[in-house]
């Protein structure tokens, strides 16, 4: 019997070829034997070892799971949410915050109604992911991904304390079956659950298994700006509740994650950077850095803006653990230590240490904010430091508010002793790369607006025998004093920093060239915005004006500046022996 043949070349390029060397027509070749045995023998290897993997179930949420040839098998996971973008289609236009009478402003993207997934008890089914040692890890990222850090154990949660808010009505709620909210905030609601939850997916709900016998369904907008009842009506409600007798029954975990949830929003003014922080990122550091573990992060409103701006952030936050999307993801969660939904606020990028039980600041939060970047930021080492002028970051804008005669305020500063650098907006850019920039300044200069909020990427001064050797300088178009003060004014010096405010008069704004002089919006602001309010600032005060610094006054202020952190970084005497 003659032996097999692997194909011929006619048969994959057409007969015409038949068996052609040198233009002359050949006897057929035939392998040996072994070639033939060895050939059928891989074949049949890999049928066996990788046709499995082409007959997993695609992931509930209807996207068909990656198959990866060279890992063991385990449950397919949902990858809904794109990856990370560092482009954004979010418009930075959100203005800084309006008083608390004001809920004119709303998201320009309006959110509707979500849904999270559903969970069992540790007794699941083979195809639960527990994101914890011994068992598979459930990917990372955007996609809703389970926990990946193995270091929490069963014996943690014993002293598991969810609530650090000091007075808080949820503070001693004990650990099983509970469902505490705490209303009681201008700003804010916030709500825990301890015990078995689990999602829901179809009802967006969180569930409480195992629950007390008194818990009443509880219902939440996860956002800090709860008297803004406009824009709040675009933040998806989640329900907290215990299950139905059905859902009890038909619950299975498939994703089970050892730390606990923290719900937060990427919705709301995020696109605005100030807000992102002072909304978002700021309160939920304050509402979970107590937790030794960490939490997972389960978002709603993800966007790849959001996760890609952010990355950093987010992926220290929640301990480098993969963020739960609980718009998109359809698996049921669970989280056996717990949860809380919404977050804690101090105030304006404000942490009060006396309202948590660690005594936590803002300078705890910029040592987080470091922790984040410092992998991506080769910032000036002590050494390089030694002899070199003050760095001066010119924070530049577009649009509104912009320095006009920027190029003669910033060799105004050189001539008076400062390195320069401008600092260019980049939108949608990783944040990493302006952290680095900024951290690298002494001075932080810029008009009142979001980019500001970069002042908590400055470094606190090393040295308690003096004053810090940075500041942060910023000018307050006409009309804005007080809300530039507000918003800025506070943070800076709780970061052990110098604060300088410089308030442009008249002349200098490009009001002037719009009204009259006796106008009142540019002769009396203060006047002006009593009758007219929020409204007037936004369109007129914030979104109308650019600013044209007095050099001779402005100067002043500079050189002021430029002694007083000579002065500053200077070493002071000797300690005695």
């Amino acid at each position: 019997m003659a032996a097999s043949k692997l194909p011929e070349e006619k048969s994959l390029i057409g007969g015409a070829a038949d068996n052609l060397q040198d233009g002359k027509k050949v006897g057929r070749l035939r392998w040996p034997g072994f070639v033939h045995f060895f050939f059928l023998l891989t074949v049949v290897t890999c049928a066996f070892v990788y046709a499995p993997r082409f007959f997993l179930a695609p992931s509930t949420s209807g996207v068909v799971a990656s198959v990866d040839f060279f890992a063991p098998a385990k449950a397919a996971m949902s990858s809904s949410s794109p990856p990370p973008s560092s482009s954004s289609s979010t418009p930075q236009a959100a203005l800084l915050p309006p008083p608390p009478s004001s809920s004119s402003n709303s998201s320009s993207t309006p959110q509707a109604a979500l849904s999270p997934p559903p969970q069992p008890s540790s007794s699941s089914t083979n195809s639960t992911v527990r994101a914890g040692g011994g068992q598979d890890h459930a990917d990372g990222g955007g996609g809703g991904g389970g926990d990946n850090a193995s270091s929490s154990s069963s014996g943690d949660d014993e002293d598991l304390v969810l609530d650090n808010q000091v007075g808080s009505p949820c503070e001693s709620m004990g650990k099983h079956g509970r469902i505490c909210c705490d209303r009681s905030d201008f700003n804010t609601d916030v709500c825990f659950m301890s015990g078995d939850v689990r999602t829901h997916a179809a009802s967006l709900s969180f569930l409480l298994f195992n629950a007390n016998a008194t818990v009443e369904e509880q219902r939440i907008r996860p956002y800090t700006r709860k008297w803004e009842r406009h824009l709040m009506a675009s933040i998806h409600e989640v329900r907290l509740r215990a299950p139905t007798a059905s859902e009890s029954e038909t619950s299975k975990c498939d994703v089970v994650h050892e730390a606990p949830a923290l719900v937060m929003t990427a919705g709301g003014y995020t696109g605005n950077l100030f807000h992102a922080f002072n909304d978002g990122f700021l309160p939920a550091w304050l509402t979970s850095s107590h937790l030794r573990h960490g939490v997972v992060l389960a978002v709603l409103a993800y966007n790849p803006w959001w996760a890609g701006t952010f990355r950093e952030l987010i992926s220290e936050l929640s301990g480098r653990r993969g963020v739960v999307d609980l718009v998109h993801d359809t698996r049921t969660h669970c989280f056996p230590a717990g949860a809380i939904v919404g977050s804690r606020f101090h105030g304006v990028l404000s942490v009060d240490p006396a309202r948590t039980r660690d005594h936590k600041s803002l300078l705890d939060f910029h040592t987080f904010l470091a922790r984040a970047y410092e992998a991506d930021n080769a910032a000036l080492k002590q050494e390089e430091q030694q002899g070199r002028r003050p760095r001066l970051g010119i924070l530049a804008r577009k649009g509104n508010r912009v320095i006009e005669n920027q190029g003669a305020v910033a060799r105004l500063a050189e001539s008076i002793g400062f390195e320069v650098s401008i600092l260019e907006t980049a939108n949608g850019a990783p944040l990493s790369a302006s952290y680095a920039a900024v951290s690298a300044c002494d001075v932080l200069l810029g008009v009142h607006g979001a980019d500001l909020t970069k002042l908590l990427f400055l470094r606190p001064s090393n040295n308690t025998n003096s004053n810090s050797t940075a500041a942060v300088l910023q000018i307050a178009p006409l009309g804005v004093g007080p809300i530039a003060r507000g918003c800025y004014a506070e943070a800076t010096v709780s970061m052990g920093l110098r604060y300088e405010q410089y308030d442009v008069v008249a002349g200098e704004s490009s009001l002037r060239l719009k009204y009259a002089a006796d106008d009142v919006i540019v002769a009396d602001p203060e006047t002006a915005k009593k009758g007219a309010g929020w409204e007037l600032v936004a369109k007129v005060y914030l979104g109308s004006q650019n600013v044209t610094l007095d050099l001779d006054r402005f100067g002043d202020t500079l050189r002021d500046l430029h002694s007083a952190i000579l002065a500053a970084a200077a070493p002071g005497p000797a300690a005695r022996p």
